[in-house]
């Protein structure tokens, strides 16, 4: 039976019991949420406490603008946040109130996220926010062991329970056409200076300090030693154009996160759908590995929704199978990214002219 990441619908009345002190419970929840995922590991939120809950922002400062230009991956990065805060807000024992949007002339502010009665954790929600700390992203091959069916249609579940849908391909002929699209999505970064630079800004020496952006030896591997590319955060390629050994076999079980459509809120949704399932995944000692270059480029996005997801919006790719202890990256502290008084004005300033981002120009495609 599905278990449900209970959102309180507040029109209904209900018995509230006390709610939790404001500083620790609020430092509770945003501890939680800064372990979600995000593009290079870059942290695009901010938060601020409130007395009756907490609000989620988006730092527009921390989108990536060649990779992200109209921030449909940081929106996804913060859902992934705003799920982590619903599901510790469960483990305390209240039912999350969440408001998205909530301001139409601030595109920054994301959601409100305000408490709602109490109402005890389930197993289900409790095993998931047990995993929080197990989930870290994976950057090579899996074992050869293939994902149990069950448990792909579990995840499936999980998916249409935050209104997106996961599609697992079944096909070799299916499979072998995405891993080209990703591909050929990698190799145009590849040969881009600018995209080259991107990411070069966001990896680090691994004892630099930095709390955030993905550390040189998080991935010991050649990116192209599966069936699908990954991203080249060491300039690998460079150096070797081809690996010493590719492994089809450890590619693992390849699914694409969907939407019927690709508004900030169906992109807010994916990213609550893509915690979920990480988080399911990882209690049951699955790990995912994220190749998202061809949603980046809008033909290939546009290709992969034509021939592969019969016309829903592919909004996250993902290889899920077994594999070992994964490395965790860091996180800025609470303290960093929490204010208890203030909103964040700051958040809405753009990174330059060209690259301005706001509701209007979120457009499909």
């Amino acid at each position: 039976m599905q278990e449900q990441v209970n959102t309180y619908d507040e029109r209904r009345p209900a018995m509230y019991a006390t709610r939790p002190r404001t500083d620790h419970a609020t430092s509770h929840l945003v501890c939680a949420a800064v372990t979600a995922p995000s593009l290079h590991n870059s942290q695009p939120w901010l938060f601020t406490g409130r007395d009756r809950g907490l609000d989620l922002y988006a730092d527009l400062t921390r989108r990536l603008p060649l990779a992200d230009p109209v921030g449909r991956e940081m929106v996804i990065s913060c859902g992934g946040a705003l799920f982590n805060a619903r599901l510790s807000m469960r483990h305390l024992g209240f039912q999350p109130v969440v408001r998205p949007f909530p301001d139409p002339w601030s595109p920054a502010f994301v959601a409100r996220v305000a408490w709602g009665p109490y109402d005890g954790p389930s197993d289900g929600e409790e095993l998931m926010h047990h995993a929080m700390r197990q989930r870290h992203t994976w950057h090579g091959p899996f074992r050869a062991a293939s994902l149990p069916q069950p448990l792909v249609d579990e995840l499936r579940d999980h998916a249409r329970a935050e209104g997106t849908e996961l599609y697992a391909l079944g096909l070799r002929g299916e499979e072998r056409g995405l891993a080209e699209l990703v591909r050929e999505a990698e190799r145009a970064h590849r040969a881009d200076p600018a995209h080259v630079a991107e990411v070069n800004r966001w990896t680090r020496a691994s004892h630099s300090g930095r709390l955030d952006g993905v550390p040189f030896d998080v991935n010991p591997w050649h990116p192209d030693c599966t069936s699908l590319a990954g991203r080249d955060f060491l300039g690998l390629t460079r150096m070797m154009p081809d690996p010493p050994e590719v492994w089809p076999a450890r590619t693992g079980t390849v699914v694409v996160l969907t939407t019927s459509r690709d508004t900030r809120g169906d992109w807010l949704r994916a990213g609550q759908a893509l915690q979920r399932i990480l988080l399911y995944a990882a209690a049951h000692r699955v790990s995912a590995a994220f190749h998202t270059q061809p949603l980046e480029i809008p033909p290939l996005r546009k290709q992969i929704r034509r021939t592969i997801t019969a016309g829903q919006y592919p909004q996250m790719i993902l290889r899920l199978g077994f594999a070992g202890p994964g490395r965790p990256t860091p996180r800025r502290p609470v303290a960093e990214v929490l204010s208890a008084d203030r909103t964040w004005r700051h958040v809405s300033r753009p990174l330059n002219r060209r690259t301005t981002w706001s509701p209007a120009s979120a457009q499909p495609s």
